[in-house]
């Protein structure tokens, strides 16, 4: 066995899938990137170590996006009662047509519960049905219906009017 990972192909799925286990991760922790950042990197050490198996299931992306879903919420639940989020996010060079638009949409997520938050990116980031939601979360597939309403009602409530707007854009 060489260095790629368990081997058979390991470094290549791990070089496709970093980009896209990133963009879900920070949008998972509001715009958190150094806690995104540690949670792909969690989450592709755990890929790693089950290798083998991962790379002979019908679909290892979908598993190690159920591993950075899993990452997630155990981190907010582990997290100390003195840690806080940052009210305002860093200034960082936008490659964005509308960087308001996307601080406006982190600003919301980050008022999401982080369950409800989960599901929200679950099923309408990475599109997932209500009951890959729910095996990735380890809930039912009701209380992801009830948290995607609930979910979508306060983004409704935070974002206004304006909400039909950024859905077309």
């Amino acid at each position: 066995m060489g260095q790629d990972g368990r081997e058979g192909g390991y470094g290549d799925f791990a070089a496709a899938r970093a980009g896209h286990l990133y963009r879900s991760a920070c949008l998972l922790t509001a715009g958190d990137t150094y806690l995104a950042e540690d949670l792909v990197q969690e989450t592709l050490g755990r890929v790693y170590v089950h290798w083998r198996r991962v790379s002979r299931a019908d679909n290892p992306a979908g598993y190690a996006q159920t591993v950075l879903t899993r990452a997630f919420l155990t981190h907010q639940r582990r997290r100390s009662s003195t840690e806080r989020s940052a009210a305002a996010f860093p200034e960082r060079p936008s490659t964005d047509d509308d960087p308001s638009l996307r601080l406006t949409l982190l600003d919301a997520l980050a008022r999401l519960p982080t369950k409800d938050r989960a599901v929200v990116v679950l099923r309408y980031w990475e599109d997932r049905s209500v009951q890959e939601t729910a095996d990735a979360m380890n809930v039912s597939s009701a209380a992801v219906r009830t948290r995607s309403v609930r979910a979508l009602a306060r983004l409704r409530e935070l974002l206004g009017e304006d909400l039909g707007e950024y859905a077309r854009t």
